[in-house]
């Protein structure tokens, strides 16, 4: 049922020199129910209404003094928002059906008219067209959703990078006599200290850049399981070398 309500307040334009065949049309396609129905006898004005409008559907005659239905497709295609040309071309000349569709065109009507059959047509005409337009809109959502995906992982990832920095700024391993044999980050250089060239080395050697009074403060401070975030260490010339 939904899809009947979509398909009845379709936009349809009516494109014809012949008044007769716009009264007929409008006329049919208005006692069908359908409620999006405009038309034109002027050709040079498609163009201009369709990049306007954005209509479902376009019933073009073929044989028009001016500017002939092949013209009116051949500027229809030069719109760059519309990747699909929803066309039924209307002719009483045969021969012209294969080189309507060959030009973009989506069907064709023959006349004079088959009541029936232009219902039909019709119908299964903007089936097919509600169904490309609601493919476009799928896509569209998706590619939105990839790119507001994307800028979360790209935030998510620049907070674990200043995070990372941030801890790194404060990260070192010490041995068991307390003794410092890996530093990471620029804390060394926030404190004004100097790294020995030694420290961390891959063999294990290190300097011993601790005054032994500071040594066994900071050993009480763990043995008597009293906090030391900020224990302090004041400047000595001979810690580091």
């Amino acid at each position: 049922m939904k899809l009947d309500l979509g398909i009845l307040d379709a936009g349809i334009l009516i494109v014809d020199d012949q008044a007769a065949n716009v009264q007929l049309l409008t006329r049919l396609l208005t006692d069908a129910g359908y409620t999006g129905v405009t038309a034109t006898m002027n050709p040079t004005e498609v163009c201009a209404l369709h990049r306007r409008n954005a209509y479902d559907l376009i019933l073009l005659d073929l044989q028009m003094p001016g500017m002939d239905g092949f013209s009116v497709m051949e500027g229809l295609k030069t719109n760059d928002n519309e990747s699909y040309l929803p066309v039924i071309v209307l002719t009483a000349q045969p021969g012209h059906k294969l080189r309507a569709l060959a030009a973009g065109a989506k069907d064709f009507l023959s006349k004079p008219f088959d009541l029936v059959e232009v219902k039909t047509r019709i119908r299964n005409m903007l089936e097919v067209r509600l169904l490309y337009r609601k493919l476009e809109r799928h896509h569209e959502e998706l590619e939105q959703a990839v790119l507001e995906r994307t800028a979360e992982l790209r935030e998510s990832e620049a907070r674990y990078r200043g995070l990372t920095e941030l801890a790194a700024d404060w990260y070192w391993e010490q041995d068991d006599r307390g003794e410092f044999t890996k530093v990471s980050g620029p804390v060394m250089e926030m404190l004004g200290l100097h790294v020995p060239p030694l420290l961390g080395d891959a063999s294990g050697t290190t300097l011993d850049g601790w005054i032994e009074a500071e040594r066994h403060a900071l050993w009480e401070n763990i043995a008597a399981r009293r906090p030391f975030l900020d224990f302090f260490v004041p400047p000595h010339p001979c810690r580091w070398l």
